[in-house]
């Protein structure tokens, strides 16, 4: 399997390049509001709620070689930032690349740049599991199957960018305290392969400007 070039650094200062080629880039379809998708039966939707949960559980408990088995073994899972999914840019991970980088995890990648800031992300695997996914915050989310709530003003092009998939959107809904704009989305994208389901994508979402 090809795999995009992924910027890296050690913490040390020295500068590394992980050489890995691939991940065409892809002419997007118009975005509309969730546009259809293959129809999920009630026992599908069902069994892929619960992989999910299993694999938010997990990455909130920073139990992230427990997802190693469910990324495709093929595809590799791929990581995007914010709602709008880049398959040209956005890192993507083999199973060994996963299990590799959760145990050298002193090796920093450039996951995109901060909205607002225009400073680039630049962490070790763990920390961007830790502090961006941060699936601690989806421990009692409100859960959907291929619709997702409106809102946020980036574009939502997920089922675009994996059609036929299956995606479980998690809610958060944000505090009081900042009047709901600390509100959180994840996305968890799933495809089936020789007759089992498994993880493509984890897709973040928050406020943006």
């Amino acid at each position: 399997m090809k795999l995009p070039m992924y910027p890296l650094a050690i913490s040390g200062g020295l500068a590394l390049l992980l050489s890995v080629v691939g991940c065409q880039s892809a002419t997007m379809p118009p975005v509309i509001s969730n546009p259809p998708t293959q129809p999920t039966t009630p026992d599908s939707q069902q069994t892929v709620t619960q992989q999910a949960m299993h694999i938010q559980r997990a990455l909130a408990n920073n139990d992230y070689a427990t997802i190693i088995n469910d990324i495709h073994p093929t595809k590799g899972v791929r990581f995007s930032m914010y709602a709008y999914v880049h398959l040209d840019k956005d890192k993507v991970f083999s199973r060994a690349q996963f299990a590799q980088y959760l145990r050298e995890s002193r090796i920093r990648f450039t996951w995109g740049e901060l909205d607002g800031a225009g400073e680039t992300y630049i962490e070790p695997l763990p920390v961007y599991l830790n502090s961006w996914i941060d699936a601690k915050k989806f421990d009692n989310a409100r859960i959907t199957v291929n619709k997702f709530e409106s809102r946020g003003n980036m574009i939502n092009n997920v089922l675009e960018a994996y059609p036929g998939a299956d995606v479980v959107d998690f809610y958060y809904s944000g505090s009081d305290k900042y009047d709901g704009m600390d509100w959180r989305g994840m996305r968890l994208v799933f495809e089936t392969y020789q007759g089992k389901r498994y993880l493509v994508g984890i897709v973040n979402d928050r406020w943006t400007v």
